[in-house]
């Protein structure tokens, strides 16, 4: 397959579930792809199984110094990126009452501030990686069905990933104004069979986590990692260059309702 075939991409939170998985499908698909994560001995471990198309650097999103580091790794090791996926964050589920202030700000630094850092400071090199090489850029912010749909005990969660579609859009109007060739969307996951289940897995049990957790979805099951890889795959590629500032849901319907 040749669909992103000439573009570096830069994949935060790579080391297992939908960054793992993003990679290996732009790998298959003609990209080269950079993975970072704060576990780096796990997304070295995916680089490897990817091969060559593929290099990795340890990288705590929430830390400025480490976003520059791991730009300018990818500038070193491909000459710059075209792509950014925001993947990396954490799952949180306490009512407004419950949430310690500890908590809210820990899930808005890695679940929103992270993105901002990685819009700010990777835009720069992007625009002028498109610039170089006549290729299209591409951001993809990974948010949540829950930054769509409320719940009563998410409310750091639902706060920061409804941002994260907000910022999405502004950061896509930007890049058109200054007329960047560089397209920015969300995607917005229902529960994926990913280790962000592991808390209602472990306490349940795998199957009836994962069965319980299917009843709420009209489509009656929980997605797989691919549902979303496939479709990072399309936004980021340039079956989409008239795609920019959307919010796709990967949610099984449950939004319809």
């Amino acid at each position: 397959m040749s669909r992103l075939a000439g573009k570096v991409a830069l994949i935060t939170g790579a080391a297992q579930g939908l960054g793992a998985q993003m990679a290996r499908r732009f790998a298959e698909a003609g990209a080269r792809v950079v993975l970072t994560d704060i576990n780096a001995a796990g997304a070295a471990a995916v680089a490897a199984e990817i091969g060559e198309a593929a290099v990795s650097i340890g990288h705590d999103v929430t830390v400025v110094a480490q976003w520059e580091a791991a730009i300018a790794f990818a500038e070193a090791q491909f000459g710059g990126f075209h792509v950014l996926i925001n993947n990396a964050g954490i799952a949180a589920g306490s009512t407004v009452e419950a949430t310690s202030f500890e908590d809210w700000r820990r899930v808005h630094a890695i679940d929103l501030d992270s993105v901002f850092f990685g819009c700010k400071l990777s835009l720069p090199v992007m625009a002028r990686t498109v610039r170089d090489t006549g290729v299209r850029g591409s951001i993809v912010n990974i948010s949540s069905i829950a930054g769509v749909i409320a719940s009563h005990n998410s409310a750091a969660y639902n706060s920061a990933k409804a941002a994260v579609r907000h910022l999405t859009k502004s950061v896509a109007l930007h890049c058109a104004k200054q007329q960047y060739r560089i397209t920015c969307n969300s995607i917005h996951p229902v529960f994926i069979d990913t280790p962000i289940l592991k808390g209602i897995t472990d306490r349940m049990g795998r199957e009836a986590g994962l069965d319980k957790l299917g009843r709420q979805i009209p489509l009656g099951a929980v997605g797989e990692p691919d549902d979303v890889a496939w479709a990072a795959v399309y936004l980021v590629s340039d079956e989409a260059k008239m795609v920019t500032g959307h919010g796709l849901y990967v949610d099984g319907g449950i939004s319809a309702m």
